[in-house]
């Protein structure tokens, strides 16, 4: 008998109820063992990917599949080396005797605070499939909220880095013939003019070291982005950009409301379920709420306390109707509803921010070109000027 792995040969072995006589297991080759490992180093595994993992998983069990039967054929059918390699890895855990949450907490990097605990209360209530189908669709509204925030945002990016390259090759190729030119006729030039000229001749000059030098530099904004005080800067500015800091409220409020209501539907204690909160929320200013929120909740105070006086981040509505849900026992019910109606109204929001940008762009665009042309126009005249 073969299996791909030790957890499967076991599980098959199991069935037939025979005696194992002996056994032996087949390494790989050296190169395709070391390319192998190289693969799963380098994937990761997507916010989808992890969706669809969820999902499927908490069908299977709901079908009625025993749960290390489920994982191995999630294994099977994803091509994701890195989820296949963590289903291996997950099916040996649970089959030396560590319950799923447990199996989980092994792989931190791939599974947040929030899916392992929803697994862990669904475990214990006896309805780990409904769970599991639960933090799927919490994680896919987070995931969609965030691929349309980002989506508004990348046309414009897009737009302006192309303006940046087109404008650093105009600087190498078109304008030192138009020089070459002034130059050669002694015309006056303007101040406009000679400045396009200096950055033209230093750009043409040294054309490796200015694309080498932006990619530097792009690249350090990056790394600068990551660190706490970059993460801290970000927030700071796009909480006061207009038209965004609506945007980036609402979505911050959808997830922190689908995040909340998730948690506790599935019988997450209130406290945790804050601190877990906390931790899937991004913006730090956001952050800072939900921490400051775990010390109101220990105290015994209502969780809606902190939420009405940080208006400028959360909308009133979230904490209004947050204190409805307490009076009445239905916080659970009562976030869905907000989370739902954050949702609609961001995705409303992005699809109207692409109508606001463009105009803006043009105006952008246009206010370069309109410099550059006049720069090198108004020098024209003045040949033509010289000429006659």
């Amino acid at each position: 008998m073969e299996a791909a792995s030790k957890s499967d040969f076991f599980q098959e072995f199991k069935k037939g109820g025979d005696t194992l006589v002996s056994s032996q297991e087949v390494k790989t080759g050296r190169i395709s063992g070391l390319l192998s490992l190289h693969i799963t180093f380098l994937e990761r595994v997507s916010s989808l990917e992890k969706i669809i993992f969820a999902r499927n998983l908490g069908n299977m069990l709901g079908a009625g599949l025993a749960l290390s039967r489920a994982i191995n054929v999630t294994e099977k059918q994803t091509k994701n080396a890195k989820l296949k390699s963590t289903c291996k890895a997950l099916n040996e855990a649970i089959a030396s005797g560590k319950s799923f949450h447990e199996a989980l907490q092994m792989h931190p990097a791939i599974f947040s605070p929030l899916f392992i605990s929803m697994v862990k209360v669904g475990e214990e209530g006896g309805n780990l499939a409904e769970n599991l189908k639960q933090v799927s669709v919490q994680m896919e509204k987070s995931y969609i909220i965030k691929k349309k925030v980002k989506g508004a945002m990348m046309y414009p990016g897009i737009i302006l880095s192309v303006m940046v390259i087109i404008g650093i090759l105009m600087m190498i190729y078109v304008v030192p013939s138009l020089t070459s030119t002034f130059t050669s006729m002694n015309v006056p030039l303007p101040t406009s003019t000679k400045l396009i000229i200096v950055v033209s001749n230093f750009a043409a000059a040294h054309y490796i070291l200015v694309f080498v030098g932006l990619g530097a530099f792009v690249a350090a904004v990056f790394a600068f982005l990551r660190t706490k005080v970059g993460m801290r800067c970000t927030d700071f500015v796009i909480l006061r950009l207009p038209v965004i800091k609506v945007i980036v409220a609402e979505s911050n409020s959808a997830q922190t409301c689908r995040t909340l209501s998730s948690l506790l539907a599935s019988g997450v204690d209130l406290l945790l379920a804050v601190k877990i909160t906390g931790e899937v929320i991004q913006n730090s200013y956001y952050k800072n709420v939900l921490k400051k929120s775990e010390a109101i909740v220990e105290k015994g105070e209502p969780l809606s306390t902190l939420f009405v006086k940080e208006e400028w981040l959360y909308p009133l509505f979230v904490g209004e109707m947050m204190s409805v849900g307490e009076e009445t026992g239905q916080v659970a019910t009562m976030l869905a509803g907000v989370a739902t109606f954050y949702e609609n109204e961001v995705e409303q929001k992005t699809k109207d921010l692409s109508t606001i940008i463009e105009p803006v762009l043009m105006v952008f665009i246009g206010a370069g070109v309109g410099f550059f042309a006049i720069s090198m126009i108004k020098p024209i005249y003045s040949i033509i000027d010289h000429i006659q």
